[in-house]
């Protein structure tokens, strides 16, 4: 084994390996194995996120015979090698696996074999053995890796990979042409081993690469040797063949009107891509991204599509490449949708094109046609699926790509699969069975909400309730400190693809602007918006001021307005409607003292909530309202005098306004901020699609606020 066992030695890859940490794992195989996984699946430049698989093979007690045997932990289904668990790995007899080759009739009953690991689980609590079990199962090493590093996949995936290999390691690699992941390539895998004693490591043609060692820290340096040789390899080569990808076609724009051009494009893009569902978007204007779209050979490799299995399973077949100058006018929206139509309509049919000509008898239905990887030229990538994480590691995935082609590029020249090999992975029945596994979609999966005010109180519950049925929110408050808070919340809670983040007085035309563009860079537009920053101003008609009057006018009434006018010009460039939910009070309906500014500010919102439903119906935009009456819990519509505003009106104190308040409800009851946001889950979550215009009052039952 080299010498190479400091982070100084290695350049192109992560040494993370602590001995200390390590030592306290001595003697547990299992537990140096997920160790091992960690580290790996830490560096991106190692393997893909949920790509991958790692395993240890080690003796254990027979639970029904007491006797010592072989047991392989192996990365089992799904996970990511960063984040794995025991909970994570299948167990399974090493005997039995192997002897499962005794029934294989073939390469034809490849997926049949998949059934039978099931009869080699030695824990039957395990995860349950992926597709890349008999890939470890029949190498005799105690410990394996198995890898997407972009570096070997460059060299797999080059036209003549096999003789670079085999002349850049001087034989020590071994080599096995591209076969689907399955029974028969851990056949194949061992029939390489047999055939090359002593090697190191089995490059897949235009797969990856498999590496090994008698421990886990020996095969952890193996493998960071042979990725770091295979990186300064294609350093080393890259001018010689002439400029990367052709040389540079195009300029990019600078940073911040790449921003621009992309927060005015995604939602349109975002409407062609969700023609049959809803879609969540993501950017990037990576430098790695741009080399590749400015380049002249962009035209000819981006059709190309990709090599590696994980790559394409994520990306599609190939990307759509728009025909739009960088600094393309897009202010004319109904323009740009008639030049892009044809071109989305294009790849729709090259799409059904190649299911049609790949299909086989027992294939199941062709699924979404859209793409999922979107280059603009000068500009970034954009990604959509069905969730914001999916969305983004597809952007990563295409972004390893890029990474392959440009190494396969400087060393040879770039292959991918053929279309029929690669519809064989895409349209897999096992593939399918594990699509059709995976949990039903939630009530607003797919869905961009944008709420205003969502640092606390009501906004808070909303934004929570949303995301919780599946949703991802924009956060936003005019204290920047209060909404760094609920942005730490959110990513405990659910997640950093959950959420985004934008600094929001909705006073201010420029930073309502911002927040929708932050909609749009990080998600791809938006789908519900609620107004419900506010504030209150409980005085007398003597001591209501000129301020007083026009910061309740600005906030309430032209900050509903405005927010409602750039989420309509947003929803038009999607098409595909949305919810405009507007969080108003019963003091819209209701006569009561000292309250003059607040109750007619309330009124003006409720109407002005009818009129745009009125205009907004025939784009599909529902716009509806929400009454509530005194939520107390964490609001700050109770600073600022409020509270002791009301409780003088009604000749009570501050601490007797809660029970004030449920008493004079038909049901007696205190209304709290999850109650509001029921309700507005209720307009949005999809049981009333056909309801606009319409006013829920949630406030316990106040007869003088029932709309008649």
């Amino acid at each position: 084994m080299s010498a190479l066992t400091t982070k100084t030695d290695f350049k192109h890859v992560s040494y993370l390996w602590d001995e200390a940490e390590a030592s306290k794992l001595a003697g547990d195989e299992v537990g140096l194995l997920i160790y091992r996984s960690n580290l790996l699946g830490a560096d991106l430049r190692l393997t893909n996120y949920g790509g991958g698989n790692t395993s240890c093979k080690a003796m254990a007690k027979d639970p029904l015979t007491g006797d010592e045997t072989e047991v392989m932990w192996v990365k089992g289904s799904g996970g990511d090698l960063g984040t794995l668990k025991k909970s994570g790995l299948a167990a399974l007899y090493v005997n039995r696996l192997r002897n499962l080759k005794n029934i294989y009739q073939g390469i034809a009953h490849e997926d049949e074999m998949v059934e039978l690991f099931n009869h080699c689980i030695y824990d039957l609590s395990s995860k349950a053995p992926s597709i890349d079990t008999p890939l470890h199962g029949f190498l005799p090493f105690k410990h394996i890796d198995h890898l997407h590093p972009d570096a070997a996949i460059a060299i797999a995936a080059a036209k003549d990979g096999e003789q670079i290999t085999k002349e850049l390691f001087g034989g020590t690699i071994g080599w096995v042409g591209w076969q689907k992941p399955g029974f028969d390539l851990g056949l194949q895998l061992r029939q390489c081993l047999d055939e090359n004693p002593g090697i190191r490591g089995i490059m897949l043609g235009s797969h990856g690469l498999f590496t090994w060692g008698d421990t886990a820290y020996e095969s952890y340096i193996n493998t960071l040797e042979v990725i770091e040789k295979c990186a300064e390899y294609l350093e080393s080569s890259y001018g010689k063949k002439g400029p990367v990808f052709g040389g540079q076609k195009i300029e990019s724009l600078d940073a911040e009107n790449r921003k621009k051009q992309a927060a005015a494009l995604a939602p349109v893009l975002r409407g062609f891509c969700s023609s049959k569902q809803h879609m969540i978007g993501h950017f990037t204007d990576d430098a790695r991204v741009l080399e590749f779209i400015n380049s002249n050979e962009l035209g000819r490799l981006a059709p190309l599509g990709t090599s590696c299995p994980d790559h394409f399973l994520r990306t599609k077949i190939s990307p759509l490449v728009l025909n739009l100058a960088p600094d393309e006018d897009l202010s004319d929206i109904a323009s740009i949708k008639e030049r892009l139509a044809p071109e989305f309509e294009a790849y729709r049919q090259m799409y059904a094109d190649y299911y049609e000509a790949c299909k086989h008898a027992n294939s199941p239905a062709v699924r979404d046609k859209n793409p999922v990887i979107i280059l603009y030229p000068g500009v970034g990538l954009f990604s959509f699926s069905k969730d914001k994480q999916t969305a983004r590691v597809a952007a990563e995935f295409y972004t390893n790509a890029i990474n392959v082609m440009k190494g396969a590029e400087a060393i040879s020249e770039y292959t991918s699969l053929p279309h029929q090999e690669a519809f064989n992975i895409e349209y897999w029945l096992l593939e399918e069975a594990k699509l059709q596994r995976m949990p039903k979609p939630k009530a607003l999966s797919g869905k961009i909400a944008l709420v205003t005010g969502s640092a606390g109180g009501i906004g808070k519950a909303i934004a929570k309730k949303f995301a919780d049925e599946g949703a991802v929110v924009v956060l936003n408050d005019m204290n920047a400190e209060r909404l760094q808070g609920a942005g730490e919340e959110f990513k405990a809670a659910y997640g950093a693809d959950s959420y985004t983040t934008a600094v929001l007085n909705v006073t201010s035309a420029d930073e309502i602007a911002a927040a929708f563009d932050a909609a749009a860079l990080a998600f791809g537009g938006v789908d519900i918006i609620v107004n419900n920053a506010g504030l209150s101003i409980s005085k007398t008609i003597a001591d209501h001021t000129e301020q007083d009057w026009d910061l309740l006018y600005d906030v309430l009434v032209k900050g509903q307005f405005f927010v409602t006018q750039a989420a309509a010009a947003v929803m038009k460039k999607q098409d595909i409607g949305g919810d405009v939910l507007n969080i108003v009070s019963k003091n819209a309906l209701v006569s009561g003292p000292n309250n003059a500014g607040y109750g007619s500010a309330k009124a003006a919102q409720l109407h002005l909530s009818r009129l745009n439903a009125a205009e907004l119906g025939a784009d599909g935009i529902r716009v509806n309202v929400v009454n509530p009456d005194a939520v107390i819990s964490d609001s700050n519509i109770w600073a600022g005098g409020w509270a002791e505003g009301r409780a003088k009106a009604y000749g009570i104190t501050v601490a007797e306004l809660p029970a004030y308040y449920a008493k004079r409800t038909l049901l007696n009851k205190i209304i709290l901020p999850e109650d509001i946001a029921n309700a507005c889950f209720s307009f949005a979550g999809g049981l009333l699609s056909k309801s606009t215009g319409n006013v829920l009052n949630v406030d316990g039952g106040v007869a003088t606020a029932f709309v008649r």
